[in-house]
């Protein structure tokens, strides 16, 4: 089956270095089990990571009993489509690539907003 994105055309791959996704694919894909709705590919900055540390999910530090290897400024990373409105209420939300953000960020975020912070124009 054929993910979709939030533009309505074919999902695009988000990062294979470091590996992202939900499902460790480098897709923000979505197959509805996935409880954090791992969707939005964004562009980490060093501002959107210390806003997520500050409030509980720290990103930086290094995980490798999970194969995390700690984000940085500048990596396209799966965000929590939560995660990311709840830093745009905030005034923190990194940008966005809308070509490989699932359609069913959706749910949680406006596109508009989307498209306001994305590096890719749409359609």
């Amino acid at each position: 089956m054929t993910q979709l994105n939030v533009l309505g055309g074919e999902l695009q791959p988000c990062s294979f270095d470091p590996m992202t996704g939900y499902y460790r694919t480098g897709c923000c894909e979505s197959r509805g089990d996935d409880p954090g709705m791992h969707v939005v590919c964004a562009i980490l900055t060093d501002e959107f990571l210390a806003f997520s540390a500050s409030v509980g999910n720290d990103l930086s530090t290094p995980m490798p009993q999970y194969g995390f290897p700690g984000l940085r400024d500048g990596d396209q990373w799966c965000l929590c489509a939560s995660r990311w409105q709840e830093a745009f209420e905030a005034g923190r939300a990194p940008r966005v690539v809308l070509s490989s953000t699932h359609v069913s960020a959706l749910e949680f975020c406006d596109l508009a907003a989307l498209t306001a912070h994305a590096v890719d124009p749409p359609g």
